[in-house]
């Protein structure tokens, strides 16, 4: 049974740690605020963006179509862009989207098809690099955060789509996590390349009565648009990312901080029995010494 010493080095040292824990979890309350507002704000935006997509494409001539709408023809290699996070620290938010991410290169694999991956922050970079390193086309670190910039999602963008072009890869596919709330996180995957095309939106519009008329041609302003939309999607994945993982961790700090506040009630229960024990022990010895003389 450990000393009354060590027992108390081991109280002190997890309300230490529980101090470090609560402090976490008010840093990622506070900048959770912003990020969730830029996250929502976002949302219009890219939804609506989609469905200018949406809407051109049931237009677009099949035959003349951006291959960024419709494809090369191929469905041979896949790219994947894997967005997680730079730090831990956060529940099973990395944990998930790796565990996504090796289930989708299995499949894939399994299939036939090649696999790449853009790896888009450190956690899962560091998870997959042993068994999937050699299928990293770039592992990109510290663009995410509270203040994420649209410039460094048109990077990736860029990347992507001069990838495609030059025909590195048929078929680009998004994994992140989507905020929903401070407790709850989705993990998502959204295909950049060929775009996802609603066909429900088209007939919605033709139901409604709605009719639209585009000048110059939809495959003009669809070789525009499409460039834009990846980017689009890109910095808002990279904002729900944003948002769901400081979420997550201010959610984990504050189960570990309550943890740590049980474990410190155990230990100084265990401590005062045994405090306790010593000191009956020691009046025993007093008395029996006493009795003896």
């Amino acid at each position: 049974m450990p000393s009354l010493k060590d027992l108390k080095t081991r109280i002190n040292s997890v309300k230490s740690t529980q101090k470090i824990t609560s402090a976490m979890k008010m840093v990622a309350a506070a900048k959770l605020r912003r990020a969730q507002d830029s996250a929502e704000k976002g949302r219009p935006y890219a939804d609506r963006m989609q469905q200018i997509v949406n809407s051109l494409a049931s237009k677009a001539d099949p035959i003349s179509a951006p291959q960024l709408l419709v494809g090369n023809g191929k469905d041979n290699t896949h790219l994947l862009v894997v967005v997680s996070a730079d730090r831990g620290l956060c529940g099973g938010f990395n944990g998930a989207i790796t565990r996504q991410a090796r289930t989708e290169v299995a499949r894939l694999r399994g299939e036939g098809k090649k696999v790449k991956l853009l790896m888009v922050g450190r956690k899962s970079a560091d998870a997959l690099r042993r068994e999937l390193g050699d299928s990293y086309i770039d592992s990109l670190e510290g663009i995410q955060g509270t203040a994420v910039s649209y410039a460094d999602a048109a990077s990736i963008g860029e990347t992507v789509r001069n990838g495609f072009e030059a025909g590195e890869f048929d078929v680009v596919t998004m994994i992140f996590n989507k905020f929903k709330s401070a407790i709850s996180q989705e993990v998502t995957l959204s295909r950049l390349i060929p775009a996802e095309v609603d066909s429900t939106q088209s007939e919605d519009d033709a139901g409604a009565g709605v009719s639209y008329e585009y000048e110059p041609e939809e495959d003009e302003l669809l070789a525009a648009v499409l460039p834009r939309n990846i980017s689009t999607q890109m910095y808002s994945a990279l904002l729900e990312s944003s948002a769901a993982e400081l979420a997550a961790r201010m959610t984990a700090m504050d189960n570990a901080t309550r943890n740590a506040g049980d474990l410190i009630d155990r230990l100084t229960l265990v401590y005062n029995r045994s405090r306790q024990a010593t000191i009956t022990k020691e009046l025993i010895e007093i008395i029996s010494g006493a009795e003896a003389v």
